[in-house]
């Protein structure tokens, strides 16, 4: 999947993808801008780490599925394609970004458990895994470099909600402040990048059908 012969190539994917999901806006975040602002950086680093108790599941899942598929390139190259989409959705969405407004819906307190069921019932995660994450762990050809792909992910999804929430308790304006709408259109193209080695690899797939 990936032009890079090293296995580092997969932590380097995780690590970008996964500071792309922690720092876009979405359910997740919102309640983590709620918590800090209602009681402080610590419930709402209780929000960040949600996804590490809500994909595991859903990566076991969904690799088991992907694993019914591993001798038909096409349904894998598919798949593949969608994912492409799917970035550039996400990667587009970004470069439109002008102004970042979360809607704060009045949660009551419930710590990791809402954090848990508020991921839980997005559908983001489950997109993700089945045609962004799955096709990359699935693809991996090994533990290693599953693992770091896995590694990367995790740590900058969870650790970038929980630099936001140390920020946001510092300053509740950072959500709104200009480095952050530029930090997330930057990331956008990087988006647009895998969305486009995505879509050359699914095409590869299916033409070697």
């Amino acid at each position: 999947m990936f032009d890079m012969d090293s296995s580092y190539a997969f932590l380097i994917t995780g690590v970008v993808l996964g500071l792309t999901a922690g720092i876009s806006p979405g359910p997740l975040m919102a309640l983590v801008f709620v918590e800090t602002m209602k009681y402080g950086k610590k419930e709402g680093a209780k929000i960040a780490v949600a996804p590490l108790i809500t994909d595991f599941p859903i990566i076991i899942f969904v690799f088991f599925v992907l694993s019914k598929f591993s001798g038909n390139s096409l349904i894998i190259g598919i798949i593949t394609l969608f994912g492409a989409g799917y970035l550039a959705y996400l990667g587009i969405g970004n470069l439109r970004t002008k102004e970042v407004e979360l809607e704060l819906v009045p949660f009551k307190r419930g710590g990791i458990l809402q954090g848990v069921i508020t991921n839980f019932l997005s559908p983001h995660p489950y997109l993700f895994w089945l045609s962004i994450g799955g096709p990359i762990i699935f693809r991996g050809e090994g533990v290693f470099p599953a693992s770091l792909f896995i590694i990367g992910f995790f740590s900058l999804l969870v650790g970038t909600k929980i630099g936001i929430a140390l920020l946001v308790d510092k300053s509740r304006d950072f959500v709104e402040s200009r480095l952050y709408v530029t930090v997330i259109r930057a990331l956008g193209i990087a988006l647009v990048v895998f969305a486009l080695i995505f879509l050359k690899d699914g095409v590869k797939m299916i033409g070697g059908f």
